[in-house]
């Protein structure tokens, strides 16, 4: 899932956009119900108030699951009220925000474990749970 940083912010009173963006949210969120397809909105492309964010986030509220990353800033991703839509935010080095979306699918891409990661972390684990055998196969692995 890739993070665009497009640097719109409105300020001022809220507008219709809330409510535009949780319509959007709903038509995602059947399309993964339905179909498996997942979808993102990226909100630092749209008009958003300072306002307008303030009662989307409130709308959607937050749910049970949060995680906080740092790389290159601080990213916060956070599941809403409604299973299935993330909210994730990210912060650059300054702390301003550089990238916001909303995601709607099961978990987002970022936050799940690459396959080659996993296979290193069972290695790993084997190689300390039965370190004679690991250093038997190593030896043996080296004199082929």
């Amino acid at each position: 899932m890739k993070l665009e940083s497009i640097p719109v912010q409105v300020t001022g009173p809220a507008s219709g956009m809330p409510s535009a963006i949780l319509m959007e949210i709903a038509e995602l969120l059947t399309q993964l119900a339905e179909k498996e397809v997942s979808g993102a909105i990226n909100l630092r492309s749209l008009p958003l108030s300072e306002e307008d964010r303030t009662r989307l986030e409130d709308r959607l509220g937050h749910g049970e699951v949060s995680a906080q990353l740092e790389v290159a800033g601080t990213t916060e991703v956070w599941e809403t009220s409604y299973p299935g839509v993330w909210w994730i935010r990210h912060r650059g080095r300054d702390g301003q925000i550089a990238a916001e979306e909303i995601a709607v699918t099961h978990v987002p891409e970022f936050l799940m474990s690459p396959k080659e990661d996993i296979r290193a972390a069972a290695a790993r684990i084997n190689a300390e749970m039965h370190p004679t055998e690991t250093s038997a196969s190593e030896e043996e692995a080296l004199h082929v």
